[in-house]
Formats: C-alpha cells, sequence, structure tokens
C-alpha cells in the first residue's frame, strides 16, 4: 500500500498575500467536482442496476465494511441546502422507512453471503435525529445486527443541535457512537435569519458538554463560508464561539449556490452573496486563525487537532476519501442505505434511487434499488489512486506508482509534465524529479490540481455547471 503521510507541515498556514490569492484564483477556480469519487458521479451509467450491484456484492471479497445510513427527513428547510431531503412534520412516515431499511439492509447482505464486521458506521441525512429515540435504537440494531461493529469501530452521526434531545444523545452513546458532528454552520443572528436556520450556542455548548461526558471520543463541526450577510469579521465572531468549544475537527464548506439543483436557494440571489472577494477573504482569514488556534490543515475543507484521529491517520499514512469526505476506518467496502445512497466497492459504484417513492417501491419488490453505476477500468483505478494521493497525502510519487501498477507515471501519463507545468510556475506544486509534491499554498488548490488526472473533463474552461466552484 502506498505511503499516504502528508509532505505538508502539520501545523501553520502559508497563505499567498491577497493579491496573489486573488491572481491565482481567476486562474483556477471554476466549476469541477469535489472528487468523494473517482469517476464522478455525472459519469455513472443509468443501465447499471440492481442485477449488476448484486453481482458486484456477491463478487466483492470484502473483509470488513464501511456502512452509511442515509435518513432524508427534516422539519424545517434550510435555505442554503442542496442535500437530498425530504421536509415534514409528519413523524409517522418513520415507521415505515425504518422497515424498508431493514429490507434494504438484509438484501445487501444476502447478496454478500453473510455478516462481514463493521468498521464504520455514519448516519447522515437529512436530520437524523428526525427519528425519536427508540427509532433511532432500533435504526442502530438494524444495521448492527446484519454488520457486528468491530471493537473500535467509529461510529457517527450527524445531528442537528437545534432539536437534539438529550435522551437521544444518551441513546446513541449508549450505543456506542463514538463521533457526534453538529451541523453549525454559522453562529450569526444576520446569517441565521437569511437561511432560516435559528441555532442558539448555549444550547451547543451544553450538547458538546453532555456528548463529551458521556464517552464520544470526537465531536465535529460543520461550518460554511460564502452565505448571505457574512463578512469577515462576523465570520471571525462565529469561530470564536466555535474554538471556545474546541471541537476535534472542523469541516468548513464553501457554499454552493446550485439553484438548478436546490429551488430553496432562491429565495435568495447572487447579489444577496459575499463578493468572490469578501468570500476569498473570508475563507483565507478562517485558514489562519483555525491553524494559528492548533488545527491542522489537512487540505480542501477539513481541519483536525493534532490528537484527532483524521490528523493521526494522516500522519501513519492512512488517511482516504470517500463519500463521506476524508476519513479513517474505511473498510473493504462502502454500503449505502436509504435514498441516494452510494455505494464503493473495489471496483464498482452503485447509487441508489434518490426520490424516497422510487426508493420506497424497489424496496417493496425486494429489489435493490440501484438507478445507475459503473464498474471501473484499469485506467480509472489508476486515476483515482492518483487523485486521492493528491487530496490525503499532498504528493504524487512516480515509484509508488509503478510500486502499485508495474507501469512508470511518465510512460502511463506521457503529456503529465507539460499538464502540471503552471502549477510549478505558480508555486501550487514542487518536483524533485522523482514526483511531485503540493505546497501548503497548493492546499487550497487541490481540487483544480485533482482535475489535471481527470479523464472525463473537457480540458477547456467550459466545465458544466453541474459541479460548484472549485475554490
Amino acid at each position: 500500500m502506498a505511503d499516504l503521510r502528508p509532505d505538508t507541515p502539520k501545523q501553520g498556514s502559508t497563505i499567498p498575500e491577497p493579491s496573489r490569492l486573488r491572481e491565482l484564483i481567476g486562474r483556477y477556480s471554476g466549476p469541477g467536482p469535489r472528487y468523494t469519487s473517482y469517476p464522478t458521479v455525472p459519469e455513472w451509467r443509468t443501465d447499471f442496476g440492481p442485477k449488476d450491484y448484486r453481482e458486484a456484492l456477491a463478487g466483492c471479497g470484502a473483509r470488513s465494511v464501511s456502512i452509511y445510513v442515509h435518513v432524508p427527513f427534516c422539519e424545517r428547510l434550510c435555505s442554503f441546502c442542496a442535500c437530498n431531503r425530504t421536509i415534514t412534520q409528519d413523524h409517522d412516515i418513520a415507521g415505515p422507512f425504518l422497515d424498508r431499511i431493514e429490507r434494504e439492509v438484509g438484501l445487501v447482505a444476502e447478496a454478500m453471503g453473510g455478516e462481514r464486521p463493521q468498521v464504520q458506521l455514519a448516519i447522515g441525512g437529512g436530520s437524523p435525529n428526525f427519528l425519536r429515540t427508540d427509532e433511532l435504537d432500533r435504526l442502530a440494531g438494524i444495521v448492527d445486527t446484519r454488520f457486528p461493529p468491530a471493537a473500535d469501530a467509529e461510529r457517527s452521526i450527524e445531528l442537528d443541535p437545534r432539536r437534539t434531545e438529550d435522551e437521544q444523545l444518551e441513546l446513541l452513546l449508549a450505543r456506542d457512537f463514538n463521533r457526534v458532528s453538529f451541523g453549525v454552520q454559522d453562529l450569526d443572528e444576520r446569517v441565521q435569519q437569511a437561511i432560516n436556520r435559528h441555532s442558539r450556542p448555549e444550547r451547543l455548548a451544553a450538547l458538546v458538554d453532555r456528548a463529551r461526558a458521556g464517552g464520544a471520543k470526537g465531536i465535529n463541526f460543520d461550518l460554511i463560508y460564502g452565505l448571505p450577510e457574512q463578512n469577515v469579521e462576523s465570520f471571525q465572531e462565529t469561530l470564536r464561539k466555535v474554538l471556545e468549544l474546541r471541537p476535534d475537527r472542523i469541516a468548513l464548506y464553501g457554499y454552493a449556490h446550485v439553484t438548478w439543483i436546490s429551488k430553496a436557494q432562491r429565495s435568495f440571489e447572487k447579489k444577496d452573496l459575499p463578493t468572490p472577494d469578501l468570500r476569498l477573504a473570508i475563507f483565507a482569514a478562517a485558514i489562519e486563525r483555525l491553524c494559528g488556534e492548533g488545527y491542522r490543515y489537512l487540505g480542501m475543507d477539513h481541519f483536525a487537532l493534532p490528537e484527532d484521529s483524521l490528523a493521526v491517520a494522516a500522519d501513519e499514512g492512512r488517511l482516504t476519501r470517500n463519500f463521506m469526505g476524508y476519513t479513517v476506518a474505511a473498510g473493504d467496502a462502502l454500503l449505502a442505505f436509504g435514498p441516494s445512497g452510494i455505494s464503493e466497492l473495489s471496483r464498482e459504484y452503485a447509487q441508489s434511487e434518490k426520490e424516497p417513492e422510487a426508493w420506497d417501491d424497489c424496496i417493496d419488490r425486494g429489489e435493490l434499488p440501484t438507478v445507475r453505476g459503473l464498474r471501473l477500468t484499469d485506467d480509472d483505478v489508476e486515476r483515482r489512486w492518483l487523485i486521492r494521493m493528491l487530496l490525503c497525502a499532498g504528493r504524487i510519487s512516480n515509484d509508488e506508482f509503478f510500486e502499485t501498477f508495474g507501469i512508470a507515471l511518465r510512460e502511463r501519463l506521457p503529456g503529465l509534465d507539460a499538464e502540471l507545468d503552471g502549477f510549478l510556475q505558480d508555486g501550487l506544486l514542487e518536483t524533485d524529479g522523482e514526483g511531485y509534491r503540493v505546497t501548503p499554498g497548493g492546499r487550497l488548490f487541490l481540487r483544480p490540481l485533482a482535475m489535471t488526472f481527470d479523464a472525463y473533463l473537457s480540458k477547456s474552461k467550459d466545465t458544466p455547471r453541474r459541479y460548484s466552484a472549485t475554490v
């Protein structure tokens, strides 16, 4: 296995000065994938269906699994959100949903020919704590019965702090959930008003204290920059409140204004958003602040304290990336359940029906709800390896590529040096002749760098708008 330890500094941040940064962003920013997979979802095929996924499961040979369960329900609409979610006040739908999750988990387990140990479980949404305490208990039991947790399994759940009840948290901790992720986004009242998401900092603090007292090994916060009404000063104040709670990890996502995907975002227009220069200033100041407070900038949008398992995994070469973002305890297969769930096997991807009604119908027929997927070619596997090395280790090694695939990188991609020359000239990459290393400033441009290895993208400036901005 390739050594995935990052070669970038463990602490601190080297951000180009503002005018230089604006110049680089003008050159490299544009629509592009986040590379939670390669090839990316738009390239997958609709002629890959339930039969194909069942065959892939039967032949995957996975000895351990990571599991993701998508709970799509929310009580209220947050106007910034482009996730797959169903807005409802009707909690009676939870029972039938769990019935179908139980059937889907059973179908997948049977296709694999038996149980596999669970090394990672993540429950996301939507708002998973839309489910009541007994329903969360049932959901965990459904998964654990078919895929028993390993002794050191990482078990995490996304929680909306606005509606998290103490008994829900106590149940999850008793069920050995050791990582809790709170959707914070922003704590400024004006921003919260604009995005229709009101959260009280004191309630968040109480939940963090309770989770830590109950034995949670990790607290994650999700934050978003680029939202309406944000400015540098307001977001620095949000960071001040966040840093008082010292979460172990922070995901700092850039707001993606994708109104063709999310109609809810039409409640505000581009003119209501921070200008590109202001958005950049918010992000750069946040990086400097977080790194100055001792967080490791792992790249793209993830920060972790040095003792957190994500940072430790980076040091030990175990950091990887999949549909859950940067992750540690990846199993031999990632199995996803619920509407829109995306599974990843060694050489196959499979996505379930996104619309709840279509997903319901498949499960009720006793059929896997696969709507599209892909079998990877050898070229896909090699390029996926290169992209993950860039995103997780911050480098590309010719020697490691040869050791892994038995062919020299420059023989495999003879035009690579020319394609990377601009990044070298701009100080985003360094080379020692053997390979390439991402510079500290280059960590801001990991997505454009990864796009160099993407055989499916047009090399012109006309990349479809289906993607969000890379920086």
